[in-house]
């Protein structure tokens, strides 16, 4: 699957002036991280499981 066939959306802890973004995309077996200033550069690929590690480790940082 290549990226452009992806559905990206941008994290809600993305800067609101544009600056600090990161796009996320969902595909079955992987997720997409990538930085939407520059989307052509080869987006980070990692595991549901690690994802959903890093963003519930993330979510209990960010208090």
């Amino acid at each position: 699957m290549s990226t452009t066939e992806l559905s990206w959306f941008k994290s809600s802890y993305s800067g609101s002036d544009g600056d600090n973004c990161v796009e996320v995309a969902l595909a079955p077996q992987t997720v997409h991280v990538r930085d939407s200033k520059d989307t052509l550069i080869q987006p980070v690929l990692v595991s549901p499981a690690a994802w959903s590690a890093f963003t519930t480790h993330a979510s209990h940082h960010d208090r």
